[in-house]
């Protein structure tokens, strides 16, 4: 596999690479592919769980954004900190570079507010710690960047017992469930009618996924959108207390409760194979007995 002859920016909005030797192999890995590396990210200027201070990780950014030769930018990885600086970032710069700028996990909440204050599209995808620094790196995750940055399309599909049949279409948007309930009420959440909202989380006990779902269908968010669905939501545990009430209970309960389709199989979370998808884009989604195909246009690529 090779990338594009591109120049890719490596910021830490969020947390800081805990394995520098790691990151240097990712890094020569990019460029062994044929990509220009221009890193941003300091592992001297760490500070406390964070890939810098609020204004050093701020300032990653517009380096970036503000760098001719970058046209993506990629997250070092999430864990948490771009809360911390949201009404810093300058999301027009961010909008009016140009760049395609790519992440997930804490990353949504840049996805969010750039959306919600320009309207620019992004991309919910793989970042370099963890998916570019492994000794054995998922080619699926990797390949699936480039061929959506390369468009002008992008399609995903998935297998899953119990999907609805639908057919429609929407603008797509989502990411981390936990960040989308935490903007509720802010100016960084999008106001986005008659979308396809995408989720996904981990460490969430079944009943917690619930109630951040019910809590976006009680603010009015769910009742909007086209459809609703369901990447991967996975670690947490269960115990006897539980009585039962898993994650297909809880699955079972909301298609009950909630008055759009839910559909899961998105290949799309804290998981090593990952699709990539378009934060904006517009999407077409179908699904039947055999599976779900989600072909999403209408975005900004490589070629402009």
């Amino acid at each position: 596999m090779t990338t594009p002859e591109i120049g890719i920016a490596i910021v830490a909005p969020g947390g800081y690479a805990p394995d520098e030797a790691a990151l240097e192999r990712g890094i020569a890995r990019l460029q062994a592919q044929g990509a220009t590396i221009h890193n941003y990210y300091d592992p001297a200027h760490t500070f406390q769980r964070f890939g810098g201070t609020e204004a050093g990780r701020l300032a990653q950014l517009n380096a970036a954004a503000a760098d001719p030769d970058v046209q993506v930018v990629i997250a070092l990885r999430g864990s948490y900190g771009i809360s911390r600086i949201l009404p810093e970032i300058d999301f027009q710069a961010m909008a009016d570079s140009g760049k395609l700028f790519v992440g997930y996990s804490d990353f949504t909440a840049f996805h969010m507010g750039l959306m919600a204050k320009t309207g620019r599209i992004s991309f919910a995808g793989p970042m370099v710690c963890d998916d570019f620094i492994r000794d054995e790196p998922v080619e699926f995750t990797q390949q699936q960047l480039w061929d959506c940055l390369a468009g002008p399309t992008h399609t995903v599909t998935g297998v899953a017992e119990g999907n609805p049949q639908v057919d429609l279409q929407g603008k797509l948007w989502g990411g981390n469930l936990a960040m989308l309930v935490h903007l509720l009420g802010t100016p960084y959440f999008p106001e986005i009618e008659g979308g396809i909202l995408f989720l996904e989380d981990v460490n969430e006990h079944p009943y917690r996924v619930e109630r951040m779902l019910l809590q976006l269908l009680h603010a009015g968010v769910i009742g909007r959108q086209q459809a609703v669905l369901l990447g991967d939501f996975s670690a947490y545990k269960l115990s006897p207390l539980d009585n039962g009430y898993d994650f297909d209970a809880m699955l079972a309960y909301v298609r009950q409760r909630l008055p759009v389709p839910v559909l899961t199989g998105l290949e799309f979370g804290h998981i090593r194979r990952r699709v990539t998808l378009p934060f904006g884009g517009h999407a077409r989604l179908q699904s039947d007995q055999a599976g779900f195909q989600l072909t999403v246009a209408d975005y900004p690529t490589l070629r402009g």
